[in-house]
């Protein structure tokens, strides 16, 4: 989350959440999508630095790897709620 606070952080990766919902057609719900989105933010962005892979910088990249991370946990939660 480097260039991004923890305020910006929450409500790019809540935007995320809600753009990646919308993408996967998932209606978990407004509140749960951008929970999910945060989280999947956070986690993509610890993934890709671990992998040493680098987004775009700044807002734009967290919001490119939150989404990225909201639709694989929102696919993830699909499964398991199958």
């Amino acid at each position: 989350m480097e260039g991004v606070g923890w305020f910006a952080a929450i409500i790019i990766g809540g935007l995320a959440g809600w753009l990646a919902g919308k993408f996967m057609n998932m209606r978990y719900g407004l509140f749960m999508n951008i929970f999910i989105g945060i989280v999947g933010a956070i986690v993509a962005s610890a993934a890709f630095e671990s992998a040493d892979i680098h987004v775009a910088g700044g807002w734009l990249g967290f919001l490119v790897t939150g989404f990225i991370g909201s639709c694989v946990l929102l696919f993830l939660a699909k499964i398991v709620r199958r």
